[in-house]
């Protein structure tokens, strides 16, 4: 009887532990670029504060750190923060082609105003500091978002 009693008491303990803990929910993210002449495009997806500060960078999609100053609004957050980025780092992406990351993303911050930002940069060519924003809210976070670079749009789906 004790050992049932226990493992009530360690199973409640473990819900309330994640309760207070706070849960996140993972995206599958579509990224399509267009077709553009030149190298692999730098791709960085950050989520941004209601304030439009940096708090988090969810991926980067372009492994080698010698370019990352080439965007450069998310290389001055990166510097001071000196977040570690191997976890969420990956292979640039060329134009038309596509990229598919997960991103993981806390649910206390939907619907409380803050946004997705994707940041693309190309060797030698232009920089776009917000190619696409997609607002975090319920209903935004899974619509199709066209970009205004060199991605063509995104896509978010959630997984289970």
């Amino acid at each position: 009887m004790n050992v049932l009693r226990i493992g009530v008491l360690l199973t409640f303990s473990l819900l309330c532990c994640k309760a207070a803990v706070g849960q996140s929910s993972r995206y599958k993210c579509m990224v399509q670029m267009n077709s553009y002449e030149g190298e692999a495009a730098y791709v960085i997806i950050s989520l941004i504060s209601p304030n439009g500060a940096y708090e988090k960078t969810l991926s980067v999609l372009g492994t080698d750190k010698q370019w990352y100053n080439t965007l450069k609004e998310w290389y001055k957050f990166q510097t001071k923060s000196k977040e570690k980025l191997s976890a969420v780092t990956g292979a640039s992406v060329g134009g038309g082609d596509r990229a598919v990351r997960t991103l993981v993303i806390d649910d206390a911050k939907l619907n409380k105003g803050y946004t997705l930002r994707f940041e693309s940069a190309v060797e030698e060519q232009k920089y776009h500091v917000k190619d696409v924003e997609i607002p975090l809210t319920t209903e935004a976070v899974t619509a199709r978002a066209t970009g205004k670079g060199y991605i063509r749009f995104v896509k978010l789906n959630k997984t289970p």
